[in-house]
């Protein structure tokens, strides 16, 4: 012992003891940025240091040379902003690469242009060869009508064509494709879809919305919507080069967590995955046997809820009401009869409900599509019945963190009972200022009251987390951003019933898109702020989008990503 103690004292006599500066640098240092923390306790800083995946310093730029050593790399952000990394709480992830792949019909504001890029894709198809694209929508077409197969059987008479409108709950198919569907004037309505039929004749206008949508989806063979694989890698390049650094994919199968798995074992994946599996059903019966799988690759995937959807859109006139649509209250059905036109469920309570206190006694998070008024208050009953049936004492989670996505429409009275029950809105902004340009026509004015409520739930004691249905929405994060604190479109437009007292501050904003997610998938204690000790994901932005003026948010751009302390985008 003594030996040791002397070799010491010659290693502090001749300047060779360890110093802290050497022991405790860092592998990554930014200097010189405007940095909101997200931490009431340490709101704001200049500088952060970073050792492997996790922050070790957050602070003064003086305070931060003790961090940087001969081999730190030390970035010089200049003035630049910089976010914890954001996270799109709803993000169709295997969708977004998809509408990369295929024939993107986003932004098209006529039919005729509608046609004339779909019939520039069928010329170059082989005659019988299957065109799928998705995106349309026809709000600000004249007038704003659906599609219909006779106007695709004009460009494509030799090709089946399926045509996904934006919401994903609608879809436009042409004679060819019908016939390979056996859709025709006798096929009955499935359970949670509608076959749209033409009021005179009762013939199939084309329209198939949710679950009737399957009679000819089925018939598209796999290669004609690209592969999986090669979609997920431009969803992970796409979304890293937004500033996303996690995506919560809500819904799917075990098959798309076997090839994330695969893809993150290749290194291809760097975002990070908070996965749900379609419920009730055998994927979800499989992760309430198996149990979840959590922080795997280095806290990049997460497996712990089930996908339930409840109804339909509102654009597509799916979404289940309390009252009748509106501007077309009542439809055609099967039979030849007008009928109430309200929307429709698409679960049932004997489905549901013994699934939702099996999940609760597994410690499962459950999270329910729910866009119409009577589809919020079918989830919260639903809720409610399995919350009151499973005591906390029987509950492998005590809080469950269970979540409605969208709640979009909520009647006045039901919401409350969110807080009440614990239960979490998980809202997209950018729905709000795309439907309400059609909203009053489909609700009228007195349902919008409850519609994209984002501040109304909020002083009722929620949080919001804020994603973009992605590839419903484009899903950019400064579009949502924008959305949530201006409540305009992004021409700077506000029409009547756009209740602009929804809109929420760009503090609630920025939570919405960082620390809210990351508490709704268990995560706040390791992601979501800039703290020491937690990952160190971070979003540097071009400009303040806590003090620009509003349009200005959406110029602004992502300069870097980082994800567990590597630097996974930059900006060129």
């Amino acid at each position: 012992m003594k030996s040791v103690f002397c070799v010491l004292a010659l290693l502090f006599l001749f300047g060779f003891a360890p110093s802290a500066s050497n022991l405790d640098t860092a592998d990554l240092v930014f200097i010189n940025g405007n940095i909101y923390t997200v931490n009431d306790k340490q709101p704001h800083a200049e500088a952060i240091a970073i050792k492997a995946d996790r922050i070790v310093f957050v602070g003064s730029n003086a305070a931060a040379k003790k961090y940087q050593g001969a081999n730190t790399r030390v970035i010089d952000l200049h003035g630049e902003t910089v976010l914890p990394g954001m996270t799109d709480a709803h993000y169709h992830f295997l969708g977004v690469g998809q509408r990369e792949m295929n024939l993107n019909l986003e932004g098209i504001t006529n039919l005729e242009d509608f046609l004339a890029k779909v019939k520039a894709r069928v010329d170059q198809a082989k005659p019988g060869e299957w065109v799928v694209g998705r995106g349309w929508i026809e709000t600000f077409w004249k007038p704003p009508v659906f599609p219909t197969r006779w106007d695709l059987d004009k460009i494509a008479p030799n090709n089946p064509v399926f045509l996904t409108r934006a919401d994903g709950h609608g879809a436009v198919a042409n004679s060819a494709a019908l016939k390979l569907g056996k859709v025709t004037k006798e096929t009955k309505e499935p359970f949670g879809g509608q076959v749209l039929r033409d009021k005179q004749t009762g013939e199939p206008t084309g329209m198939l919305l949710d679950n009737a949508q399957s009679f000819v989806a089925r018939q598209i063979p796999p290669d004609a919507r690209g592969s999986d694989e090669r979609a997920a890698i431009l969803a992970n390049d796409r979304s890293l080069m937004l500033g996303w650094t996690q995506v919560q994919d809500p819904g799917g199968s075990y098959e798309d967590v076997e090839l994330y798995k695969k893809l993150y074992g290749e290194g291809k994946l760097k975002i990070r995955i908070y996965k749900a599996v379609y419920g009730p059903g055998s994927q979800a019966q499989r992760l309430l046997r198996d149990g979840p799988i959590i922080e795997a690759f280095n806290n990049h995937l997460n497996l712990r809820a089930i996908k339930v959807v409840s109804d339909g859109a509102l654009g597509s006139r799916g979404a289940a009401l309390l009252e009748p649509y509106s501007d077309m209250p009542e439809i055609k059905g099967a039979d030849g009869k007008m009928q109430r036109n309200a929307g429709f469920l698409k679960v049932k309570d004997e489905d549901l409900l013994p699934m939702l206190k099996e999940a609760l006694q597994k410690g499962i998070q459950v999270e329910t599509h729910a866009i119409g008024d009577y589809a919020n208050r079918f989830v919260l009953d639903e809720y409610e019945k399995a919350l009151q049936a499973v005591p906390k004492s029987q509950r492998k989670i005590a809080e469950p963190r269970w979540r409605i996505e969208h709640s979009q429409i909520v009647n006045p009275n039901d919401i409350p009972r969110f807080a009440k029950l614990g239960i979490i809105p998980s809202m997209q902004p950018s729905h709000a200022i795309g439907d309400l340009h059609f909203a009053p026509s489909r609700l009228g004015m007195e349902r919008l009251k409850g519609a994209y409520a984002w501040n109304s739930l909020l002083k009722s004691g929620v949080i919001i987390p804020g994603g973009s249905d992605a590839p419903v929405e484009r899903g950019e994060p400064m579009i949502e951003f924008y959305a949530a604190v201006a409540r305009k479109d992004i021409r700077g437009y506000s029409g009547e019933g756009w209740h602009p007292e929804e809109k929420v501050t760009r503090e609630q904003a920025l939570k919405m898109f960082t620390i809210w997610p990351a508490y709704v998938a268990f995560e706040e204690n390791v992601r979501g702020s800039i703290e020491v000790g937690k990952l160190a994901d971070l979003t540097i932005l071009s400009a303040d989008i806590m003090k620009v003026p509003e349009m200005e948010i959406l110029k602004t751009h992502c300069v870097i990503t980082v994800i567990g302390g590597e630097i996974v985008y930059e900006a060129k």
